[in-house]
């Protein structure tokens, strides 16, 4: 018998990695992927990827999604309250495990495991460890297909918005920016990769800079 998990989805690269693994483990299968969305702008928290593309992405995964919808001026607790909600929905349906895509930021573990704790659940952290450079390459290597979605302005150019995460990307980050954005330098978008049963086709939209980061905008191509 499989185990039922949660994915905490994003619809990023360490999304991506950790969901690989996950369909790689006959042990474990996939209940739902679970994203954030902001009402209003319908689109996923942090990240600002439109809520219409997550959900194709999901289906080209072959997957269900969940969305946690949150006012756009949400407080953490908030957050929390509505999130503890679903979880505990499929804590009831025996789901124990949520699966997330951290890399290496023990705050952002430590916060993930006390919040689980609160209905009694666990976080399950495929890539966690893994070396930054490494798993850039191995993410690449392995035919994932993703656009930077999102890019901190104190971090990073505006000009690396909208590029393919690729080997080229990579030479071309400055130092000290983490390969795999851990810290928050950028966010990703995956639109085609080996767990893909088909490619997301995607357009690059308008450039928008808000809160210090530019948002690179991408449509569904029909």
């Amino acid at each position: 018998m499989t185990e039922p998990v949660l994915l905490c989805w994003s619809g990023g690269k360490d999304s991506a990695l950790a969901l690989q693994a996950v369909l790689a483990d006959p042990a474990l299968r996939v209940a739902a992927l679970v994203t954030t969305v902001t009402e209003g702008p319908q689109r996923v928290s942090l990240h600002g990827v439109r809520w219409d593309l997550v959900r194709r992405q999901a289906d080209a995964l072959g997957l269900p999604i969940e969305a946690v919808r949150i006012r756009p001026d949400a407080a953490e607790d908030e957050y929390e309250a509505l999130m503890r909600r679903l979880l505990e929905r499929y804590k009831e349906a025996g789901v124990a495990r949520c699966v997330f895509g951290d890399v290496f930021l023990a705050e952002a573990r430590d916060r993930r495991e006390r919040n689980l704790a609160k209905v009694g659940m666990r976080g399950l952290y495929p890539i966690w460890g893994r070396p930054s450079q490494a798993l850039a390459r191995a993410f690449c290597e392995s035919g994932f297909r993703a656009i930077l979605a999102c890019v901190d302005s104190g971090q990073l150019a505006p000009s690396f918005g909208g590029r393919e995460f690729d080997a080229a990307l990579l030479a071309d980050l400055p130092p000290g920016v983490d390969p795999c954005g851990e810290n928050g330098e950028f966010h990703t978008f995956v639109y085609d990769g080996p767990i893909f049963r088909r490619p997301v086709p995607v357009v690059r939209g308008e450039t928008v800079e808000r809160k210090g980061f530019w948002f690179f905008d991408l449509t569904a191509k029909e």
